[in-house]
């Protein structure tokens, strides 16, 4: 049997740890605010509001390739502007994510991680792993 290496688990960790952040945002979008009340809300942001369907696919559907380890490295960077345009969603509520409306602490820290992700790939157990996991 092939010895894991601990690079290929932390990637592991990393990858399933962002794939359920992905999917947990995904159905807060869906059961609790709703798609047309988070449309709503990014358009009281200033963006466009038909952005909210888009951005609950690609939090839904990457979520689910980040678990599966599906073409990690590709999915965590058509990822990272939806972490960015929610870390600029917040960055004016302040630093600390218990701020009111939160703070941009969360949101950087998902995106740095998310590009942590891409640059490591999705470690042991991946679906497609990447050629330098090993």
């Amino acid at each position: 049997m092939k010895e894991i290496k601990p690079q290929a688990l932390g990637s592991l960790v990393l990858r399933l740890a962002l794939g359920v952040m992905f999917l947990a945002h995904a159905g807060q979008k869906f059961f609790v605010f709703t798609l047309p009340g988070t449309a709503a809300f990014f358009a009281s942001l200033g963006l466009p509001g038909f952005l909210a369907y888009p951005v609950f696919a690609a939090e839904l559907l990457g979520g689910i390739a980040l678990l599966l380890g599906f073409r990690t490295r590709l999915v965590a960077a058509a990822l990272l502007p939806v972490l960015i345009g929610a870390s600029g969603a917040h960055l004016g509520n302040g630093w600390a994510f218990t701020s009111p409306h939160g703070g941009w602490e969360y949101p950087v820290f998902l995106a740095l991680t998310d590009l942590v992700l891409v640059l490591i790939g999705g470690g042991a157990f991946a679906l497609t792993p990447s050629r330098d996991a090993d």
